[in-house]
């Protein structure tokens, strides 16, 4: 039965607007305890860089608009 509620719940959250649904999930997450941390985009500035190390930029790009020709 509980089941059947979620899956009713769901169904009518479809139809929400965008701002019905935010306003859903925000109340879900205050209820839920769970830590609602707003990030900044600049946090991950750097992350992975060492996978282009030695990678010349235009020699990549010009390597990906070949492949898109085969």
């Amino acid at each position: 039965m509980f089941t059947q509620n979620i899956e009713a719940l769901i169904e009518a959250a479809k139809h929400l607007t965008p701002e019905d649904h935010e306003r859903l999930l925000r109340a879900l997450l205050e209820e839920s305890g769970l830590p609602t941390v707003q990030r900044r985009i600049t946090e991950i500035r750097g992350l992975g860089k060492e996978v282009w190390q030695g990678i010349d930029a235009q020699d990549y790009v010009n390597a990906e608009r070949d492949s898109w020709e085969n």
